[in-house]
């Protein structure tokens, strides 16, 4: 893992290296990455494994552990914009290190995404916005279970067709182990993070090539929500087919295809 250092903070990061075909890449020496990848709540840039490594639509690569998270330093911050705001300077600060200009977020991760693109300076090539929403309501119950039964808020996120449609044993496994060592208080940080954001007014600001892509079986992003970005972007949209909300981890093949795709479209003028 690499670091940088930030508003009194070290963000950590894994630079990759590869090719589509199979082969990996050096990367000791490599100063820019194509795309950085950003998870969602309770989550590690582990999430993004099968993207970042060689199998990955574009190389280098670049996927960030958002403060708080994996190897990242944490910070004291109220949920809401206040967080937000400092995992987009997290964000910033890894594609400032990095030279990544292609920015893709999974829910929670989506939504710092969109706020870098309306609401900073920050200027992204493109952005794919894969299981997450301009408004990202979490439901009462699990509110409650994250404050009072953390547990069960695990078990009910790897329910079927919320995390997950039909993921091995040891996938789900793996995901609540990561969710468990992220802790109470940070994810239940991300997910009130993830209910008080909206930017629905302000998605026409976004300018930037957009692709928003969902599982088909997504319930707590569903393809409403991304069907809605697209259209109010002026981006694309597309499924991914037998998934949920971690469709990257769940069909990973399938959506770096998407994405690979998309990025050939959006990228073919820069």
């Amino acid at each position: 893992m690499e670091t940088v250092t930030h508003d009194g903070r070290e963000t950590a990061y894994r630079l990759a290296g590869g090719t589509r075909s199979g082969e990996v890449a050096d990367v000791s020496g490599v100063d820019n990455a194509d795309v950085l990848y950003v998870h969602g709540s309770g989550g590690t840039h582990r999430v993004w494994g099968a993207q970042y490594g060689p199998g990955g639509p574009a190389h280098p690569a670049v996927a960030i552990d958002l403060s708080g998270h994996g190897d990242s330093d944490d910070v004291e911050t109220e949920h809401g914009r206040e967080t937000l705001a400092a995992y987009a300077r997290d964000v910033v600060s890894v594609a400032e290190a990095t030279g990544a200009d292609v920015l893709v977020g999974n829910s929670l991760g989506g939504a710092v995404c969109l706020h870098l693109a309306i609401e900073t300076e920050f200027d992204p090539t493109a952005l794919v916005l894969a299981g997450t929403g301009a408004k990202l309501a979490v439901v009462e119950a699990l509110r409650t279970w994250l404050a009072e039964d953390f547990e069960r808020a695990v078990e009910f996120l790897h329910g079927p067709d919320r995390f997950f449609h039909d993921a091995d044993p040891e996938t789900v496994a793996r995901s609540k182990s990561t969710m468990a060592e992220a802790g109470q208080a940070v994810t239940r940080r991300d997910f009130l993070t993830c209910h008080r954001f909206d930017v629905r007014d302000r998605l026409s600001a976004v300018g930037v090539p957009t692709l928003a892509l969902v599982g088909e079986h997504d319930s707590l992003t569903p393809p409403a929500y991304h069907e809605y970005l697209a259209e109010h972007t002026g981006g694309e949209y597309a499924e991914i087919a037998d998934a949920a909300h971690l469709a990257m981890v769940e069909r990973p093949a399938a959506f770096s295809d998407r994405v690979g795709a998309f990025l050939d479209r959006a990228l073919v003028d820069d």
